[in-house]
């Protein structure tokens, strides 16, 4: 019996896994007869008879509902992207439980609720990692997603840059100082849905930039074009950038580091967030 390899939404585990050479045909006719011998799963008879591992089985599975995410032979992007290289991992489960309570809570809520400041109030906590691979999550899920890269205090190479391995861009530095438009920013290729916009050269004036009215006009045009824009920001405690940027957005979902992050000056911070007008949408603590 010669398998076949049917074509579109329809196809099968097997056929996925022949066509991308992770199984012989033949092995996909003795995979079909143990799960009719045994009423096992295709996947479960696959892993019963050592032709497959549940790695194979979460690609094909992927492949089938259109759930886009990387191998670990995909140097592509930053390993550090966890939700795009092990989404099925604990730390992957755990971004897409955030995505759910961020949908509850604030996206859903009203039409106008797109913006997700991603915050902290010490560096090193973590911002860039969560906000990284949660943009990929609701990437994953089919919403249009923006990641904005607001840290006009860093590097132009680091931060999102870095970890999406980017290349020129302009970034959000040139839209604020009107020397380009949304253009700008970066599709993901691997990622369907995700766009980057990196924070392009370091200004000698961050805090007058952000507080523009184009960084607002920036957002609302944004807004058009995505379903939802997470943004990425500098320490909180440091300067006074954070506080603009979670203003503008209206929201914030605050980071701390477990063993790193002093709850007092987390406090101080989001009761400024708060003073500011700001919803505080939910917490994480990172313990990686």
């Amino acid at each position: 019996m010669n398998a076949v390899i049917p074509t579109g939404a329809a196809r099968s585990i097997g056929s996925i896994l022949i066509e991308s050479g992770r199984l012989s045909s033949a092995d996909a006719d003795r995979i079909s007869e143990h799960q009719q011998q045994h009423g096992l799963q295709f996947g479960d008879a696959a892993i019963a008879l050592k032709l497959l591992t549940k790695e194979d089985i979460d690609y094909a599975l992927a492949k089938q509902f259109d759930y886009a995410y990387l191998n670990n032979q995909d140097s592509s992007l930053s390993s550090q992207l966890v939700a795009a290289y092990k989404p099925f991992s604990r730390i992957g489960e755990s971004l897409r439980a955030v995505r759910s309570q961020l949908m509850l809570r604030w996206l859903n809520a009203d039409a106008a609720h797109k913006v997700i400041a991603v915050v902290s109030a010490g560096k090193g906590e973590g911002r860039s990692f969560i906000a990284a691979n949660l943009a990929i999550v609701f990437a994953q899920q089919g919403q249009r997603t923006l990641l904005l890269d607001a840290d006009l205090r860093a590097a132009p190479t680091s931060g999102q840059h870095s970890l999406f391995k980017l290349g020129k861009s302009t970034g959000l530095s040139g839209i604020l100082a009107d020397r380009a438009g949304l253009e700008v920013a970066l599709p993901v290729p691997s990622l369907p849905g995700l766009t980057v916009l990196p924070v392009g050269a370091v200004p000698p004036n961050p805090q007058e930039l952000l507080g523009r009215p184009e960084f607002g006009q920036l957002l609302g045009k944004a807004s058009q074009q995505f379903d939802v824009i997470v943004i990425d920001t500098p320490a909180g405690g440091d300067f006074a950038d954070a506080e603009i940027i979670a203003a503008r957005a209206g929201a914030a979902l605050v980071v701390a580091r477990k063993n790193q992050s002093l709850m007092p000056d987390v406090a101080l911070f989001a009761r400024r967030l708060q003073a500011g007008g700001v919803t505080l949408v939910g917490s994480v603590l990172n313990d990686g």
